[in-house]
């Protein structure tokens, strides 16, 4: 049954929108990241390269909506909000990056959102005729399909982007790196932007996301043959981390473990006495006292010859 055209553009609206609203999603997942930046005043060792190449892959797709005779206004909405939250990141990273990171990441943008792009526009617009051959900036024509070429290999890159996350994973057996959440939204975007693409017939929109749908079951996939071995190897670590508390713990104890006698005496003496309430001044009177009779024993045994030197005083533990 072919859809009417109202139909059909219904159906391109709701699946545009729902692009835009999953992709808004995306585009501020890493806003925790740039909270803690912005908190403890440091990149903490944060790559640039991935916000670089998204405020890179944002200005192509804007450029490429641009220049379409129809169906613009969702991929410009979205790679607006895109360009904006992108540049934010950036920005951000550039006040709290170190030096040598702040030189580095200025040249990437540079390179990226500079240089390449510079040079697609400028090729496109002086030797790329759109449908008015007499305009510098007419839409449509041979120029909308050597952009659209070009964002749609670009877009087969990133989204070939998350093979080397895979690959970590499967080496790994570890899914800590790979979110199930991103690579769930990352999916669903994917869908909702093929559909949009399809309805459209803008297949550079539509196949790169093709690709992106098969990634993200992928990684969905990994993330459960994954998840139960990422489990147990933390259950192992804080295994081992609560054996080095128990260790760090026993020495520590062992210090309070030699005051043997004097601590033994106080607890003799509260369990002798549990219907009386004993107060700290009488504790420690009675720790002092202690501390004197071993102290005048001790005296009398030196003096007596009994006690050789290098033993150890009654009471004391070795651990």
């Amino acid at each position: 049954m072919a859809l009417s055209p109202q139909h059909l553009h219904q159906l391109t609206f709701i699946f545009g929108i729902l692009g835009n609203f999953v992709s808004c999603g995306v585009f501020l997942a890493p806003l925790p990241t740039f909270w803690s930046i912005y908190k403890k005043k440091s990149t903490q060792g944060f790559q640039s390269i991935p916000y670089s190449v998204a405020l890179f892959s944002a200005m192509l797709l804007l450029y490429y909506a641009l220049i379409k005779e129809s169906n613009g206004m969702m991929i410009i909405t979205i790679n607006t909000f895109g360009f904006v939250i992108e540049s934010f990141y950036l920005i951000v990273f550039l006040i709290y990056a170190t030096k040598n990171v702040r030189v580095y990441t200025a040249r990437l943008i540079g390179l990226f959102n500079v240089v390449f792009f510079g040079v697609i526009v400028a090729i496109t617009m002086l030797f790329v005729r759109g449908n008015d051959e007499h305009t510098i900036l007419s839409r449509g024509g041979l120029r909308e399909n050597v952009v659209g070429w070009i964002c749609g290999i670009f877009s087969v890159c990133v989204f070939a982007a998350p093979l080397s996350v895979m690959r970590m994973v499967i080496r790994t057996k570890s899914v800590e790196f790979m979110p199930f959440g991103l690579s769930f939204a990352l999916t669903f975007c994917a869908v909702f932007w093929f559909f949009f693409g399809f309805l459209i017939k803008d297949y550079y929109i539509a196949l790169p996301n093709v690709l992106g749908f098969l990634f993200g079951i992928a990684q969905m996939i990994l993330y459960t043959i994954y998840k139960a071995s990422s489990k147990k190897q933390k259950k192992i670590l804080d295994l081992m981390i609560t054996e080095g508390d128990i260790m760090q713990l026993h020495q520590e104890l062992s210090v309070d473990i030699k005051l043997g006698k004097v601590e033994k005496k106080e607890q003799e003496s509260m369990d002798k006495e549990p219907q009386n309430k004993v107060t700290a001044a009488e504790s420690i009177q009675v720790i002092v006292q202690e501390m004197i009779k071993m102290d005048e024993v001790h005296n009398n045994k030196e003096i007596d010859g009994n006690l050789t030197l290098g033993n150890p005083p009654r009471g004391d533990c070795n651990v």
